[in-house]
Formats: C-alpha cells, sequence, structure tokens
C-alpha cells in the first residue's frame, strides 16, 4: 500500500488590536481634526472626536476665496440679459466691417505671400538695372523702388485701383501698390509693350516730360544719361546733367528727349528694343491752348493705323489745381484726339503727385497738398480750398464721365523723396513711368 504524508498546520494566530492604529490618518481625518480644534478650544489633535464625513472638494476652495473676501459670481435675470445685448452688439460691429465693401481693390489676407514662382515674375525679384550703364555711379536698384508680392493685378481697373492707392512703408521704401500687385518690367519687355503701338503720346507738363525722359531711361539702360541729349554734351552739360540731375528743370530740361525718333536718329546704339518703338512728348500747360501748340499735337497724334495708339495726359499744377480749367484742358485734348480717331485708342488720365517740403511758398499757397485759393468766394466753403488729394478724386470722376480712365500718384509719391519740392526725384520717375508702363501692357 503507497505510504501517506499528512503534515497538520497551526492555526494562524491573530495579534491584539492595539490602541493605535500603524497606519497615519488620512488628510482629510487630519484636515478634519484641525478644523475642530480650532473651532473648540477644549479639543485637541490627540483628543478622539466623533468621526464626522470628509468635506466635499468644493468647500476647501470656497473657504480659500472668502479668505480674500471673494464671495463667487452671481448670476441674475438682469446680468444674463446685458451679456446678452453685448454679445448682439459685438456680432452687428463685426458683420458691418465685414461686409463693408473695399472698392475694386482685390483684398489679399496680411501677410501678403511672395510673387509667383514663375518666370514672368522672377524680374521683379531682382535688379533689373544691374547691367545698366552707370548704375553703381548712381547707386540704385530697382529693388529700392518696388517690392514685389503675390498676386498680380488681373485687369486695368483692379490694377489702376491698386496703383493709385498703394503706398510705401516709410520714407522713400520701396512702393507696393494696395490689394494686387503690379510688374517691374526689364528693358526688353518694355521695348516688347511699347512696340505693341503705333505710337504712345504723352501729353502734358513737366511732368510728363520726366515721364518720357524715365521711359529713355529704361529701353536705352542708361541711368546716368538716359532721359537726355548726351550725344551732343559739352563736358559741362556731362557734369551738370548726370543721374538724378537729369530731372533738374533749370540747366537740363532743354536737354530732355521729346522724341524717341531723335534717339535713333543720333544715337541708334544706345536702344536695346529690337523692333522700333515711338514714344512722343508733347507739352501742353494751359488752357486755352495755344494754336501753334494744337498743330504740333495733331501731327503726334497722326493718322489711322493698324496698330492701336495710347495717349497719356497729365495736368493740373498750371491750372492751380482749378478742376474747371482742368476740364476744359482735358476737353480740348481729347477733341483732338476724337477727331483723328475713330476707334482703337485708349487714354490714361494722370494727376499730379504730392508737393515737397522744398516747394516754394509762392507755390504751396495754390499747388500743395493743402492748397488753397488767397481770395476765397463769400458764402462757399469749399470753393477755396483745393488740396493735391481731392483735386486728384475729382478728376477721376471727370475722367471717368468722359471715357478715359485715371491713375493717382499723389498715394505713391506723399512719402518720397522731391527734387526740388514740385517734381519726382530719379527714383520715382522711374516708379511713375512703370507705372504707366503696366497700364499699357494691359491694353
Amino acid at each position: 500500500m503507497p505510504l501517506t504524508l499528512s503534515v497538520s498546520r497551526p492555526p494562524l494566530q491573530r495579534e491584539p488590536a492595539s490602541s493605535q492604529s500603524v497606519f497615519a490618518p488620512g488628510w482629510f481625518e487630519e484636515s478634519n481634526m484641525r478644523h475642530h480644534s480650532e473651532d473648540s478650544p477644549s479639543l485637541s489633535p490627540r483628543s478622539s472626536p466623533s468621526p464626522s464625513p470628509p468635506p466635499k472638494f468644493g468647500s476647501r476652495w470656497k473657504r480659500y476665496f472668502r479668505s480674500f473676501g471673494f464671495e463667487g459670481i452671481r448670476f441674475s435675470s438682469t446680468r444674463a440679459w446685458m451679456v446678452l445685448v453685448f454679445l448682439v452688439v459685438l456680432l452687428i460691429i463685426e458683420r458691418h466691417y465685414h461686409n463693408a465693401p473695399l472698392g475694386n481693390v482685390i483684398e489679399t489676407p496680411f501677410p501678403i505671400g511672395p510673387p509667383e514662382n514663375t518666370s514672368p515674375r522672377r524680374p521683379d525679384t531682382i535688379d533689373t538695372f544691374q547691367f545698366y550703364r552707370y548704375r553703381d555711379s548712381c547707386d540704385v536698384s530697382s529693388l529700392q523702388l518696388h517690392s514685389a508680392f503675390a498676386p498680380l493685378c488681373i485687369d486695368r481697373a483692379s490694377l489702376l485701383t491698386a496703383m493709385s492707392s498703394g503706398g510705401r512703408i516709410g520714407f522713400d521704401a520701396p512702393y507696393m501698390p494696395r490689394g494686387c500687385d503690379m510688374r517691374w518690367f526689364t528693358s526688353e519687355e518694355v521695348c516688347e509693350i511699347l512696340g505693341r503701338f503705333d505710337r504712345v503720346v504723352l501729353v502734358g507738363d513737366s511732368m510728363m516730360r520726366h515721364v518720357m525722359g524715365t521711359i529713355n531711361i529704361l529701353i536705352r539702360k542708361n541711368i546716368g544719361y538716359g532721359a537726355v541729349t548726351d550725344w551732343n554734351f559739352s563736358q559741362e552739360e556731362r557734369n551738370q546733367c548726370f543721374c538724378n540731375e537729369q530731372f533738374d528743370i533749370k540747366f537740363c530740361s532743354v536737354q530732355g528727349i521729346y522724341k524717341t525718333s531723335d534717339v535713333y536718329k543720333n544715337d541708334p546704339q544706345s536702344i536695346s528694343c529690337k523692333d522700333p518703338v515711338n514714344v512722343i512728348i508733347e507739352q501742353i500747360n494751359t488752357f486755352p491752348v495755344p494754336k501753334e501748340e494744337v498743330g504740333r499735337l495733331q501731327q503726334s497724334i497722326g493718322k489711322r493705323s493698324v496698330r492701336p495708339k495710347a495717349f497719356v495726359l497729365g495736368h493740373g499744377l498750371w491750372s492751380n489745381l482749378e478742376v474747371s480749367k482742368s476740364v476744359a484742358w482735358l476737353d480740348t485734348v481729347l477733341a483732338l484726339i476724337t477727331t483723328r480717331m475713330t476707334s482703337d485708342w485708349k487714354a490714361l488720365l494722370v494727376t499730379p503727385n504730392a508737393a515737397g517740403i522744398q516747394k516754394p511758398d509762392m507755390f504751396l499757397v495754390a499747388q500743395g497738398n493743402k492748397a488753397s485759393s488767397p481770395k476765397p468766394k463769400p458764402f462757399d466753403s469749399e470753393s477755396h480750398l483745393r488740396p493735391l488729394m481731392l483735386y486728384e478724386e475729382r478728376m477721376a470722376s471727370e475722367a471717368k464721365t468722359r471715357g478715359i480712365e485715371h491713375l493717382g500718384t499723389w498715394n505713391m509719391s506723399i512719402q518720397s523723396h522731391k527734387f526740388d519740392g514740385v517734381h519726382l526725384d530719379m527714383r520715382g520717375n522711374m516708379v511713375k513711368a512703370m507705372m504707366i508702363i503696366n497700364w499699357l501692357n494691359m491694353i
């Protein structure tokens, strides 16, 4: 038989209960004991109070805030209605600003993005003057004049609105249109754009003459002497009309270029255009227009042609910003154009740039940023006020009623250097000329 081994285990012995537990009391027990000891001096932590349930979690915070005198937020029906009305008012204000009309500008979220990564926009991000003659001597870069961003304007209406309402972030900072961008064209691109037209005729005062000079700088790739007839200069004239001094109306206006045909005749190698371009300036300052100036303009308009023609008109300071005189001048010029042209032509009115701090006192009264007539009409609080900005807005309206387009330059130029307080320097005129070329590119 198999043997069976049995082992008996002794019963477990329980230790006698002691008067003190081996575990420390919980935090709530200790807190409760401390609370009772504070309320009743006869009780001490060593005494054995009657057990009570632990306090709720929120009661600790209530006691904490009450120690600072804060009783909590109490809502009533009146306060609830006040909060509701406040939220409704905020919603109405937000809707008002969100739906406010913004004109024809294509608004983009800020910060604006970099220019599109496409080959046509590459010149906008490099110094297109790097291969121009006298670039280093004149110390000017296209990147100092225009700061490119995305998107580009898609039509002439948005382009003109963006350029007219654009500006600079700081004095003489790079110019930026508002909402959508313009191009900064290379010399070859400028030639191609001008070559689409039978001719581009500029009509106006010395400001238009400076635009003409700047266009010649661009197509000749010559920053030092591109705006003037340097092929017949004496050494004194070369010293006097160099770089920015080309736009000195006292010494260098006579040496200005009035027709690109003169450059083709006297210095054809200086033009970078493969195909001929025809740009003309007819300086007509005053109204009534003298007969000899009428004859010259008719000759410059020319006959009807297969290719389109473009006219860039500028007026204002010679009329002392009087809208009625400027409108009469504008109607005269447009009548001369329409009598010789039936269709396939476009016109752009360019209003004067802002005045500078060096503008002579004798002109500030009638042609300044806050110009006024020395003899206001009685009972007419606005008849004597003719600031440049107000003049620009009124002439834009007059241009629209006559079926032509308008470009304002006040915003572009208010934070830029003026050569003599009246005219822009070379940098400002380059921006103005590039704005006009962008308009031509959209035709």
